[in-house]
């Protein structure tokens, strides 16, 4: 596949994974007064006091996440973020507000993996749902957690506001049901929590070094000689994520497209491990 047909497929990804997210809201959680994580249950809390619809206050309280992810994630991963955003809130507003099921367990766990797929899936092709999804992809470039967790985590806040201001305490704790649901979904499909050593051979070692240091990016130079050719190269060795492991292979694809390029999964680091 060539790289324009690779890029457009990641915008359909993000796109589907927008209407899956707009499904799991509008289908599931908003016609019970239930809640999603992080800036989507803020938005809907508010959207439950007040007269200002839920597609508007997703928009608007995604915008400082946007902005905060464009300096600390790369302008690539905010890009196709801003796109999940914006078709989120387009197919918020089109998607009618209909309740599938009247159990409210049933909503909360159906309406958490509409959201974990397609917040996961948006993670997948090098993007994310927005919201505090960047705030937990910032976090897991400097501590070693599963994205899901922290998002959890960050979701307590929401939920306490939403148990104390709707005085329902029964549909504050369904909602943390699909929060949960939400980032174990999340975790099954986007894994960028794991780290995996690559090992690339090339004679470009001068440029291909110049584009992985760009970023802080641990990287080993070693001497290497081929057993049967005698020929000596260069090998560089250097532990990242999965999440950012797709951007390596594209300044790999660029620089030395003859590069020998071998991808291993890391059990564990010891030692300094920083991610880029």
């Amino acid at each position: 596949m060539s790289l324009e047909l690779k890029n457009i497929w990641k915008y359909v990804v993000v796109v589907l994974g927008a209407a899956f997210i707009a499904c799991g809201f509008n289908l599931f959680l908003v016609p019970l007064h239930l809640l999603s994580g992080g800036v989507s249950g803020l938005s809907m809390l508010v959207n439950y006091f007040t007269p200002i619809s839920l597609s508007v206050l997703y928009f608007v309280f995604n915008i400082p996440m946007l902005v905060a992810g464009w300096f600390q994630l790369g302008k690539r991963f905010i890009i196709l973020s801003i796109l999940s955003v914006v078709a989120t809130t387009w197919l918020i507003a089109v998607v009618p507000e209909t309740s599938l099921v009247s159990d409210t367990l049933l909503a909360a766990v159906f309406g958490g993996v509409l959201v974990g797929i397609g917040a996961g899936i948006s993670f997948r092709a090098g993007g994310s749902s927005g919201g505090f999804d960047i705030i937990g992809s910032i976090v897991t470039r400097y501590r070693d957690f599963p994205i899901g967790n922290i998002l959890v985590s960050m979701n307590g806040v929401v939920i306490l506001a939403a148990g104390y201001l709707q005085n329902n305490w029964n549909l504050a704790l369904a909602s943390i049901v699909s929060i949960f649901v939400t980032g174990k979904v999340v975790d099954m499909i986007h894994v960028s929590h794991f780290k995996v050593t690559v090992y690339i051979i090339t004679n470009e070692t001068d440029a291909l070094l110049q584009q992985l240091l760009e970023r802080p990016r641990g990287v080993t130079k070693i001497k290497t000689q081929g057993a049967f050719s005698n020929v000596e190269k260069d090998m560089l060795m250097t532990v990242t994520t999965r999440y950012e492991l797709a951007e390596l292979k594209r300044i790999i694809k660029q620089t030395d497209p003859k590069a020998f390029v071998n991808i291993v999964e890391t059990v564990g680091v010891m030692g300094s491990f920083r991610r880029s």
